[in-house]
């Protein structure tokens, strides 16, 4: 059976498009989306906004990731998949924050790893703002001056 892609709505879109013109291989292509962030903080609490219905029973599964931090995301996902019985499952992320990141499941496949700043643009966003951009931007924060 053909792998299937599972590209991890909203902020992976861009990455899955470009990423899916390299493959090669027949596959399939499906969508789930979920949130952790309110914001730039992420919540910890991860909200299936729309579930995957799609039969990976014995079948090979990527899941296409915009970006990993803390993998609250990622371990959500893997544990909603898992009911569906896949063969395996592997990660695929545009960018990987390893100073951030908190689970033990492997990141098989990184494009770039990125220090723990907050990004925005191709497909990142910033309360719904951004996603449209080309590049990546970090997100600084003005310094807070105290006067005596």
């Amino acid at each position: 059976k053909n792998p299937v892609f599972v590209v991890v709505l909203n902020g992976a879109f861009m990455f899955a498009a470009d990423l899916l013109k390299h493959i090669t291989i027949p596959c399939e292509v499906t969508f789930v989306k979920v949130t952790s962030y309110e914001g730039e903080t992420s919540t910890g609490k991860v909200k299936s906004l729309i579930g995957l219905k799609y039969d990976l029973t014995d079948r090979e599964v990527v899941i296409v990731e915009d970006i990993v931090d803390t993998g609250q995301t990622i371990e959500d996902i893997i544990g909603q998949m898992k009911q569906y019985m896949p063969e395996d499952i592997h990660i695929a992320t545009l960018l990987y924050k390893p100073e951030a990141y908190t689970k033990d499941i492997p990141i098989e496949y990184v494009a770039l790893e990125v220090p723990n700043d907050f990004l925005v643009g191709y497909g990142l966003d910033y309360d719904e703002q951004g996603r449209n951009l080309k590049d990546i931007y970090a997100i600084v924060k003005e310094e807070e001056t105290i006067q005596t």
